[in-house]
């Protein structure tokens, strides 16, 4: 799988709060760092950060990929999303934009995402 089609599997898998299919694209090791919180390390700790996302939020966004760079083994991509997000508890719908880092590792020949950094575009008020 191209680092291109994983992003637009990772868009897809967050667009349907599928956590498993979410999983299945990072690698052995990986950290999550999403805005305002700790770094999630590990396969458990990232499951239960998108658990804790997806119980909050739905997401219906859209990837834009800008750079992508490959050395070796590692590669990097720089993406922004935008789109739309419902806050399921105050079942408001407000805008969504945010900047991306994604880091991938080449693991058994496929491309995994091995660290994950975001910040909005759209600060809420």
């Amino acid at each position: 799988m191209s680092i291109e089609v994983l992003v637009k599997a990772y868009e897809k898998a967050l667009n349907t709060n599928d956590i498993e299919s979410i999983l299945d694209l990072y690698g052995q090791a990986p950290v999550f760092m999403p805005q305002h919180a700790p770094a999630l390390v590990g396969r458990e700790a990232v499951r239960a950060g998108y658990r804790q996302v997806f119980d909050t939020i739905k997401l219906n966004i859209e990837f834009a990929i800008h750079e992508v760079e490959v050395l070796g083994d590692t590669a990097w991509a720089r993406t922004s999303s935008a789109g739309r997000t419902r806050i399921l508890g105050a079942g408001i719908e407000v805008a969504e934009g945010n900047n991306e880092l994604f880091i991938f590792k080449r693991e058994n020949g496929d491309w995994k995402i091995h660290r994950y950094l975001f910040s909005t575009t759209q600060p809420r008020a």
